[in-house]
């Protein structure tokens, strides 16, 4: 049998405390320790200005009340709108700025409306300004701050349109904006009496494998509401609000960028026929270039609509269509060569396009690639790129410098496994050019590079020069790993002066300079939770028993002493990979700051627990399309593995032990339940549970349910549901808006285990998403968690003195 009498004991012992019939209590707290941290502000978000002279902070509020997701939301076309304000629909983001001299360290608030909103924020490419928005309860205006005086000012009074673009600038220092247009007429409204029924038609003959995508458009109201908040004019203006000039007809744009050189306007949008099957980004799109005058001068692409294509695949024709952001006025995209299918077998996948002004010739092909283009960037005073491929199959990732105006032929810089943290060389560290575009950093010929620097000690940051003649790298700095440091900007175009974040366990975040020999730290930020200081974390590493690595930040409470015995809570997500090698590389740092907010599970440190966080789940198989065949057996393994090293380290029993995750870690815990008798109990937030409702792919998953039915059935925990006779705590948001993991998941499978015996708690929080962001929700989720471990878990070892085995 499956299960010991201990374990239905414990069940049975629980039911007893757990009321069937739904509850209706209201919002609960935590113990107060906790609720006292939640409630705590955060430190201020940072940002370097381009020119290096300013800090940006960004105050922010702990969380905002539940009344603030409670407003109206409209939920079309796979977004979520607010028609009050014509903007995204979110809780607010920032409350205050204020900017700091890198030099002097003098801090100048910047004065503020009451009850400030602020979002959209960013730089003029000199540092000179900050353009942002500012939201009030029917509407958003538009203010720039000038960093020489610290004062901001209200350009735009009302009229912004930033759903799908925030304002931007444009090379000469002027700002482009998507405004709502003047004569839009009023907002439309349903009709009570509905002109027919939505239909919608099948053809046959092709196949449509579309994901469980959430908030479709539903209905020709949903279209005309749709079409009203998202449809904009893009205007141009000065920095102060002046010379507005409209650029083109009110359209639904959602892109505008200009050239380099500033004489053209690449734009993108949507057409109809809309779709009830997909988001916005499948429906037909024009994409064109203007002259800054508002005069067409080329369509480079026209899109159908694309609610066909393949699990994983692309669409046909011109994508990904961007400007070369060093040449004057010549465009970039990527075309399938496979007829945007990655089923099909072909040495060449993608083909990299180019076309320069009047853009009146045929485009060029620069570059086949043989896999999936996956990206470019461009390099600081130089016309070449980098460009990345990528296998699915394989997981490697190919880069290749391009030579995009002259003779010179792609020259291959590495390829390498998109999962091997080990190998990572970096990425290109940033900076934008005098026309505002985001590009690599190059001095002299040489690339600069940052990287985790993953190793089997630890991760310990690095920031690396690439010499892009010889292919030579030179490190220029490592984190020493006595503490943990990353690189956030270079202060200097040689590489001699960087900012950098640091933290270790017994100091928060801060932002410092090194400069030459010599360090500074730029930011105070205090530690949020003083009373959490003596928290120990140390990354530890064990097997599992067909020998994979595995590792996992073992956290344990203030006050522990070496050989006590806690209750454990193993926090995990599971991730495929192709190999056990990569599978077991460590890829966090035991010198980390422990930052505990939110509805964090860290939070059970206060009560006495200790926490296996990120205990690694890998589901390792060298054919992607048969991983996870093995899915349940490889976690199964994995969580063993775990708890014994609990056991074997002394700080657990392997009794006190309970498992929970949040999506595919939901997941992960309902199978756990049924397929083992590793955990007491377990908590499963915003998870998936029946994968017959998720029929073409979920995950890594590539198969549809057609494909294999065995597979999809087996990894529904839906289906084992009778075999789940540990308590599990269920917790989801009322409005989850990610693919596959809507509400009716938690609550069918909430009926399963009630309806078959089972321990359970279904919790639905009221106006949340995937994520939990509202004041009361986090509160109650954290209370949530921590009776239902207090109960299931803690006491667990009682009944087994009592004799109950």
């Amino acid at each position: 049998m499956k299960k010991c009498s201990f374990t239905i004991a414990v069940s049975m012992a629980a039911a007893f405390l757990i009321v069937s019939p739904a509850h209706a209590d209201g919002y609960r707290l935590p113990p107060a320790e906790i609720a006292d941290i939640v409630m705590r502000p955060p430190a201020p978000s940072v940002s370097v200005s381009p020119d290096g002279k300013n800090l940006l902070l960004l105050e922010r509020e702990s969380l905002p009340p539940v009344s603030e997701l409670a407003k109206t939301m409209e939920r079309l076309a796979g977004q979520r709108l607010d028609a009050a304000t014509n903007d995204n629909f979110n809780p607010r983001n920032f409350v205050g700025l204020s900017l700091k001299d890198i030099d002097t360290g003098a801090v100048r608030k910047v004065v503020l409306p009451d009850n400030a909103d602020i979002a959209d924020q960013s730089w003029s490419p000199d540092g000179r300004y900050v353009v942002f928005t500012n939201t009030t309860t029917d509407g958003m205006s538009l203010w720039t701050l000038d960093t020489r005086s610290a004062k901001a000012r209200q350009i735009l009074k009302d009229g912004i349109n930033p759903i799908f673009q925030e304002p931007r600038w444009l090379p000469d220092g002027r700002l482009l904006v998507l405004t709502i247009p003047k004569d839009r007429g009023d907002k439309p409204m349903a009709s009570l009496t509905p002109a027919g029924p939505a239909i919608q038609d099948a053809s046959g003959g092709q196949d449509a494998q579309t994901r469980t995508y959430q908030d479709l458009l539903k209905t020709p109201h949903d279209e005309a509401l749709y079409t009203w908040l998202v449809e904009s004019q893009p205007v141009i203006m000065r920095p102060d609000g002046s010379r507005k000039k409209t650029l083109g007809t009110p359209r639904i744009y959602i892109d505008a960028s200009a050239s380099p050189n500033g004489d053209y306007i690449l734009m993108e949008w949507i057409n109809e026929p809309f779709s009830y099957q997909v988001p916005w980004s499948r429906f037909p799109k024009t994409t064109a270039v203007w002259t800054m005058d508002g005069e067409a001068a080329a369509v480079i692409a026209e899109q159908p609509l694309a609610d066909s294509l393949p699990v994983q695949g692309v669409v046909t024709g011109p994508r990904n269509i961007a400007w070369h952001p060093t040449a004057p006025a010549t465009l970039l995209w990527a075309e399938a060569q496979d007829g945007g299918d990655p089923r099909m077998k072909t040495d060449h996948r993608d083909a990299l396009m180019t076309l320069s002004s009047p853009f009146t010739d045929e485009a060029n092909r620069l570059h086949t690639f043989e896999d999936r283009f996956s990206g470019f960037i461009g390099l600081d005073g130089d016309d070449d790129i980098i460009a990345y491929d990528y296998d699915r199959d394989t997981r490697e990732i190919r880069t290749a410098l391009i030579d995009v105006m002259g003779s010179h032929a792609p020259r291959v810089i590495e390829v390498r496994n998109v999962q091997d943290a080990y190998a990572d060389p970096g990425d290109p560290v940033r900076t934008l050019t005098e026309s505002g575009f985001s590009v690599a950093r190059v001095h002299d010929g040489q690339l600069f590079l940052s990287g985790n620097g993953a190793s089997p000690d630890g991760a310990r940051p690095f920031l690396r020069r690439f010499d892009l003649a010889t292919f030579e790298t030179t490190e220029l700095w490592r984190n020493t790993g006595e503490e943990y440091e990353y690189i956030v900007d270079l202060a200097a175009d040689d590489g001699s002066a960087f900012v950098t974040y640091y933290e270790s366990p017994a100091l928060p975040g801060n932002y410092r300079l090194h400069n030459s020999d010599s360090t500074r730290f730029l930011t105070d930020f205090p530690d949020p939770h003083p009373e959490l200081t003596d928290i120990s974390r140390e990354l530890i590493t064990y097997k599992r028993k067909d020998g994979v690595e595995l590792s996992s930040t073992l956290y344990l409470p203030p006050g522990y002493e070496k050989g006590d015995t806690l209750p454990v809570v193993v926090w995990a997500y599971p991730r495929e990979f192709n190999d056990a090698a990569t599978a077991g590389q460590v890829r966090d740092s035991k010198h980390r700051f422990t930052r505990i907010g939110g509805y964090s599970h860290l939070f059970f440190l206060t009560q006495g627990y200790a926490v296996m966080d990120r205990a690694a789940m890998p589901v390792v198989g060298s054919d992607p399309e048969t991983v996870n065949d093995t899915f349940i057996e490889q976690i199964v393994d994995s969580a063993q593995a775990a708890v014994d090293e609990s056991v074997r380290r002394g700080f657990g029993d392997g009794v006190q032990v309970g498992v929970g995750g949040h999506s595919y870690g939901a997941f992960m815990t309902a199978h756990l339940l049924a397929q083992s008798d590793i955990f007491r109990a377990g908590i499963a937030r915003s998870g998936a549970y029946n994968r017959t409702l998720t029929p073409f792919g979920f995950q890594a998953e590539r198969r549809i349910f057609w494909d294999a039915p065995e597979t999809y059935f087996k990894l529904s925990p839906f289906m084992s549901a009778n075999l789940i006779n540990e308590p599990m705590l269920m917790i989801h948001g009322a409005k989850d808006n990610n693919s596959g993991t809507f509400p009716q998941q938690s609550e069918r499978m909430f009926a399963a285990v009630k309806g078959t015996g089972g321990t359970s708690r279904l919790v639905m929080l009221p106006h949340e998403a995937h994520g939990y962001r509202g004041r009361e929700s986090v509160l109650h989720t954290l209370a949530e968690m921590v009776d239902w471990f207090e109960t299931h878990v803690k006491n667990a070892e009682s009944d087994v003195a009592s004799g109950e085995e």
